[in-house]
């Protein structure tokens, strides 16, 4: 099996920020960031995955502007009111200080039952819209974003003629990930007005910071 095509624009994009401050790693989930973000401060609802606090990301045990930099990576789309997050992520954040996010947009489900958004750069920016936005960054291409989401498939299905039909699949994953120069012009309308970038991305990367 390939490696996972999003998981290698992921390590890429946090590596630019790799910092040895205090970090607070906010749904860190298990990851294993220690090699970007040796100093984390990792929290979690989830009790089993071990983190350093156990709390709700809607109401987190910290006092205002404790952190110069939040991490929050892959858990924006399982929490279930966004808004609420995005305020307490604020509180906690110092003035000026940094928040790196990632989250999902065209995805397959993951982690059910508990996920329930998917967002565009769009909606990004009106819930980030309290902050300075630094960088927002397309996950995928939109060939590329084809070919992540077959390989979920595989990852996240039993086929007829398995071994076989994986190995089909696999074939189109690897066209699809480089085959994005094949795109001239993309449209974010049917009606081709509005020129866009990458009008699919398996996700979304920002940066802000705290005004």
């Amino acid at each position: 099996m390939i490696r996972k095509i999003t998981r290698k624009n992921l390590e890429k994009f946090l590596a630019k920020y790799a910092t040895s401050e205090k970090v607070l790693d906010l749904g860190s989930g298990g990851s294993s960031y220690d090699r970007f973000f040796p100093n984390r401060v990792t929290v979690d609802i989830d009790p089993d995955r071990k983190p350093d606090i156990v709390a709700d990301a809607r109401s987190l045990p910290f006092k205002d502007g404790e952190f110069d930099f939040v991490l929050c990576t892959e858990m924006l789309e399982h929490v279930k009111n966004p808004f609420e997050v995005e305020s307490e992520i604020r509180r906690v954040t110092v003035i000026g200080g940094t928040l790196v996010l990632t989250t999902r947009f065209l995805f397959p489900l993951h982690d059910t039952p508990h996920d329930y958004w998917r967002f565009t750069k769009y909606g990004l920016r009106n819930l980030f819209k309290e902050w300075e936005i630094i960088e927002l960054v397309d996950e995928t291409e939109s060939f590329s974003a084809i070919a992540a989401i077959l390989q979920r498939l595989q990852f996240q299905t039993i086929l007829k003629a398995n071994k076989v039909s994986k190995l089909i699949i696999l074939v189109f994953i690897v066209v699809f990930d480089r085959i994005n120069w094949l795109i001239k012009k993309e449209y974010g309308d049917i009606k081709r007005n509005k020129i866009e970038t990458n009008i699919m991305s398996t996700g979304y990367y920002i940066v802000c910071k705290k005004r």
